[in-house]
C-alpha cells in the first residue's frame, strides 16, 4: 500500500538507516516495533515537525501490517522507499489526500477555516478557508462543501513576499482577505 514517511535527513529513523528501495524487518506491531509510516502524509508532521531538518517520503508499505488507533499510523515489516517529497509536493499530496477522503478524521495539523503559518506551513480546510504566514511560509488551503464535505478546490503557494505578501490573509482563490475575528 502507498504511505508517507518522514526520516531525519540521510533517511535516518531513531537510529536505523534506511535505504532507497526494499527494507526488511521482522515483526510490525504499530505500539511496538517495525517499520513506522503514515497514509496520510500530514499525520508524518506529528512525528517529524522540524521541516528543515527532516526529508518526506511516498513509500510502500508491505508484508505484515498493523494498526492501531493512532492517527493514520500504520506498521510494516517491509518498506519500499520510493521518492522524496519536495515541501510542495508533500503538502499537494496532503491536500490530495483531504480530496481522496474528505469524510476521514482530520489530522492534527489542519486548522478549520483559518490559520497562521506555524513551523513553516499552515494548512486549512473548511467552506471559506483563510491563511496566512511569513516569507518561505507554505500555505495548503481546501475549500469543502458545506453539505456533504467533499473538497471542491484546493490551493497551494508559498509566501514569497511579491505575490503572496506576509501577514496578509489569503483565501482559497490567493486573493487577499479582510479577516474580522469575533
Amino acid at each position: 500500500m502507498i504511505a508517507y514517511k518522514a526520516f531525519r535527513q540521510g533517511l535516518i529513523c531513531r537510529g536505523y538507516k534506511f535505504k532507497r528501495g526494499l527494507n526488511r524487518t521482522d515483526k510490525a506491531n504499530c505500539r511496538e516495533n517495525g517499520f513506522h509510516c503514515a497514509e496520510n502524509p500530514l499525520d508524518c508532521l506529528t512525528y517529524y515537525s522540524d521541516m528543515e531538518s527532516s526529508e518526506y517520503y511516498i513509500v510502500n508499505a508491505g508484508g505484515d501490517i498493523d494498526e492501531d488507533d493512532n492517527d493514520s499510523k500504520i506498521s510494516c515489516t517491509e518498506l519500499t522507499v520510493l521518492k522524496k517529497l519536495t515541501r510542495n509536493e508533500f503538502f499537494l499530496h496532503g491536500l490530495a489526500f483531504m480530496a481522496d477522503h474528505p469524510l476521514r478524521e482530520w489530522s492534527c495539523h489542519v486548522n478549520k477555516d483559518r490559520a497562521e503559518a506555524r513551523c513553516g506551513y499552515a494548512v486549512v480546510r473548511g467552506t471559506d478557508p483563510v491563511a496566512k504566514g511569513k516569507v518561505g511560509d507554505i500555505l495548503a488551503l481546501a475549500r469543502e462543501d458545506a453539505e456533504t464535505g467533499e473538497i471542491r478546490q484546493v490551493a497551494l503557494t508559498s509566501v514569497d513576499g511579491v505575490n503572496i505578501m506576509p501577514d496578509i490573509w489569503y483565501d482559497v482563490d490567493l486573493k487577499e482577505r479582510q479577516v474580522v475575528f469575533l
